[in-house]
């Protein structure tokens, strides 16, 4: 019997010598079990090395310390694909989500930002001696003593293990303590002077999904011993648009357990991180409602508010109040029932402003001590120094800007400044306009304001001296952006509408039409229409002086608003000769003088007497302006005449990209249709590309057919009314016909008296194999359009040619699979490209 179990070993383990490659797990299970005799009888006679053949079980599989990077993070590393920099970077989203939000990011969210390098299962979990034995987990046995054997033993389907020399033993419901005493009490009493160490090698796993916003979504295969945050963390976090404090753990279609983030972030707290079962899901809702908060605050950030959330609490979800925050004044700025955004302000030193509510899209900024020191006047704005400067009681404007020079930017308006000021008692703004060219020309007079405690003078930027900003290291429309007059007083205007009350309306105005910076502005504190209009930049030489329009929303008797209008007086106005006061939310229209500036003209060329550049009048003709011109000369030829227009050329050029862009669609449709004509498509492709680079190269001219001499000698022929950018060239008498076209030799010939169209055809060599010889064209010398074989008066091809007209011999577009669209491409192609050959030959 031993000597056959001998054979039987020895017929197993030669294949096994022969090729390490075909040894299988069974197959060194096998010959572990025969004894340790003919186990190194075996080896001394192949040469193997017994050791190694031991091993090869615990090599078939990973070592239960092994580090399996199971999540990388999320930074682009060498080699990476497009794909993978999609989920490890920031998207596009995220970097607008982070831009639109004043830079805050929404909180928490970094914690399990990764992205899934592996789909085996997470065994990277520390094993409590309570836990449960089921199948699939894999017990590693050390035996020494008389005996030194490792053993690995699965938990099979049944619960059982092998062990050898003793058959199957059941493990499945046990915990891993109550395991290892088993199997220790049967090694001790199977072997003699052998002893048993028993540890846990890998553990069963099992398949979850993460679905919602989650940034991976999708089933995983985790250890049985996971949780809901080791599950986030495999499947690479969560989506900005996830929420982290309603994480819901669905079993059979139930949820039984529910996940707060931010108790784990903020407290620690893992009590709701419940453990996994197979088949769960994790569902991440979308998040709920949102505020930001920033400034004086330890961890500013967009924070997830779950039900009512006071001013305090959201301090305290963002770490709380640094050393340097100012808590009187937290500025709230929200969206109102009107869609508009307001600012307001709370005490957090008071229990009303702890208590106060803050709702969705809020936005709480906690102002610092450094932000709110008293004594102090503001620059901002085109100054060489920006910022706060010490005031004392008697400062005037000529004591913060002494020297238009050396104080201003290059760029500064020096016309004309504003001086925000608040309210020490109300906390409301109001501004002050001045001319600040003449308080520092005139130090302590009228236009020399009078500073008080928190003033902020606003210098606006010149755009007509934008280009002194050249050398400054930055554009001039850049540095114009930064203080124009429009980004300046936006938040002036912002907070006048927010400081409005029913019995205190905004203080705001709009102005338009020709001044220099139409707009919405602070209403002038002086209601002057004067001072309304240079806080505008002024007027512009086009403004028609004679009135303009105020247009006055006024409450009736009845509370219903209507709007009132009237006539101001620019003149009286400027020179301060009108007692009219400006209000709340009016708006000063400046109507333009008709017709300002506008300048028409006519291009004529070529045998004109006096050629050139004419302007005309409303209403003239090109006859009046030839006449100007002083007529034609005697080798003039005005059967030829081009005559072009700007809005034709415009037409021409729109439908020339509508047929490129179409065309380009239907080429992209011959590619992807395949070969499947008998090897005819790499031909139609190559015609309809050679067809597109005729598109792409042609410009459109704008030509109108006209017959000059009649318009010169019928008086009953239509009068040609000008428009601006007209054009007329009067070319010399020609003396060639041209031949264009699908041609052996396309070129111009010398005109003979006699020659048909097949004539000329037959000198430029004839049609070439794709000539479409039935739609064969004449362009005549005045651009209009003959078809010698539809037109029997023409006389068909018979008919004789006058000097300056052009053959065509189009395309035959019916070999390229009869699509309508390349015959119409062709024949807007070769009209907009004979039109210049026409242009071009005369």
């Amino acid at each position: 019997m031993n000597f056959k179990r001998f054979l039987f070993s020895l017929a197993l383990f030669m294949p096994l010598c022969a090729s390490a490659q075909s040894i299988t797990p069974a197959q060194i299970q096998q010959f572990k079990s025969l004894p340790q005799a003919q186990q190194e009888a075996l080896a001394r006679q192949y040469g193997v090395d017994l050791d190694q053949i031991q091993g090869g079980a615990a090599q078939t599989r990973p070592e239960v310390n092994q580090q399996i990077s199971v999540v990388e993070p999320l930074e682009k590393g060498a080699g990476q694909n497009e794909e993978d920099q999609g989920a490890s970077n920031p998207s596009k989203e995220e970097q607008a989500f982070s831009k639109k939000n004043y830079g805050l990011k929404p909180f928490g969210y970094e914690l399990f930002e990764g992205k899934p390098s592996t789909f085996a299962p997470v065994t990277e979990i520390p094993v409590p001696a309570n836990y449960t034995l089921g199948p699939g987990d894999e017990l590693k046995v050390q035996l020494w003593g008389n005996e030194n054997r490792q053993l690995s033993l699965t938990v099979s389907r049944d619960g059982t293990i092998e062990m050898p020399e003793r058959g199957p033993v059941n493990v499945a419901g046990m915990s891993f303590q109550q395991a290892r005493e088993e199997i220790s009490r049967l090694v001790a009493e199977q072997y003699i002077g052998v002893k048993a160490a028993v540890s846990l090698g890998e553990l069963r796993s099992m398949r979850v999904f993460v679905l919602g916003e989650a940034r991976t979504p999708g089933s995983f295969s985790v250890s049985s011993l996971s949780t809901i945050t080791n599950l986030l963390y495999v499947s690479g976090g969560i989506r900005y648009t996830g929420s982290l404090r309603n994480i819901q753990l669905k079993r059979n279609g139930k949820v039984v357990s529910t996940l707060d983030l931010y108790d784990l972030l903020l407290k620690g707290d893992t009590s709701g991180d419940a453990r996994l079962q197979p088949g769960d899901a994790v569902f991440i809702p979308a998040v709920g409602p949102r505020v930001g908060i920033d400034g004086e605050v330890y961890r500013p950030a967009l924070y997830e508010i779950n039900g009512a959330t006071t001013l305090e609490k959201l301090v305290n979800l963002a770490g709380g109040l640094t050393s340097q925050a100012y808590p009187q004044i937290t500025r709230i700025e929200r969206t109102n029932q009107d869609f508009l955004r307001i600012i307001a302000e709370a005490d957090l030193t008071s229990t009303e402003g702890k208590g106060a509510k803050v709702k969705a899209g809020d936005r709480i900024s906690v102002a610092s001590i450094a932000d709110v020191t008293g004594q102090y006047v503001e620059i901002t704005g085109a100054a060489t120094r920006e910022g706060k400067f010490a005031w004392l009681p008697g400062m005037r404007v000529s004591s913060i800007i002494r020297n238009l020079d050396a104080d201003l930017l290059p760029i500064a308006d020096t016309n004309f400044a504003a001086l925000v000021r608040t309210n020490p008692e109300s906390h409301k703004i109001s501004v002050l306009s001045l001319e600040l060219k003449a308080a520092i020309a005139n130090p302590g007079g009228a236009e020399d304001l009078m500073l008080q405690e928190k003033d902020q003078l606003l210098l606006f930027a010149d755009e007509g001296r934008s280009e002194l900003t050249q050398g400054t290291g930055r554009k001039a429309n850049e540095v114009y952006q930064s203080y124009s007059r429009d980004t300046l007083f936006n938040p002036v205007v912002k907070r006048l509408k927010a400081q409005a009350t029913p019995s205190a309306p905004q203080q705001t105005m709009i102005i338009s039409g020709p001044v220099r910076y139409p707009g919405e502005y602070p209403l002038p504190a002086t209601g002057k229409v004067k001072d309304a209009l240079v806080m505008a930049g002024g007027l512009k030489d086009s403004a028609l002086m004679l009135d303009a329009e105020l247009a006055r929303r006024n409450l009736n008797n009845d509370g219903v608003e209507h709007t009132q209008l009237r006539t101001v007086n620019l003149v009286d106005a400027m020179n301060d000769q009108t007692d009219l006061q400006l209000q709340s939310r009016d708006r000063l229209m400046v109507r333009s003088i008709p017709l300002f500036g506008a300048t028409r003209t006519i291009k004529l060329a070529g045998e004109v007497v006096y050629p050139g550049e004419y302007t005309f009048s409303d209403g003239e003709t090109l006859v009046d302006v030839l006449k100007r011109a002083g007529g034609l000369t005697s080798n003039a030829f005005p059967r030829g005449s081009v005559f072009t227009r700007k809005k034709l050329r415009e037409l021409e050029a729109q439908r020339l990209a509508e047929a490129e862009k179409r065309l380009q669609g239907d080429l992209l449709g011959v590619q992807l249709e395949g070969d499947n004509l008998g090897g005819q498509t790499a031909q139609r492709v190559e015609q309809v590309q050679g067809l597109l680079g005729d598109v792409q190269n042609s410009r459109p001219v704008g030509r109108m057919v006209i017959d000059l001499a009649s318009v010169l000698e019928d008086s009953s022929y239509q009068s040609i009314r000008l428009q601006d950018g007209d054009t007329l060239h009067v070319p010399i008498i020609p003396q060639a016909v041209s031949v264009f076209g699908e041609v052996q030799f396309p070129t111009s010939h010398l005109h003979t008296a006699g020659l048909t169209v097949d004539d000329y055809l037959e000198r430029s060599g004839g049609p070439t194999r794709q000539a479409d010889e039935s739609r064969v064209y004449v362009v005549k010398a005045d651009g209009s359009v003959m078809l010698p074989e539809k037109s029997a008066w023409f006389g068909g091809r018979s008919q004789l040619l006058q000097p300056g007209d052009t053959v065509i011999m189009p395309i035959d577009v019916d070999r390229l699979n009869q699509l309508e669209l390349w015959t119409n491409v062709s024949q807007i192609v070769y009209q907009m490209a004979l039109g210049a050959a026409a242009v071009g030959n005369l």
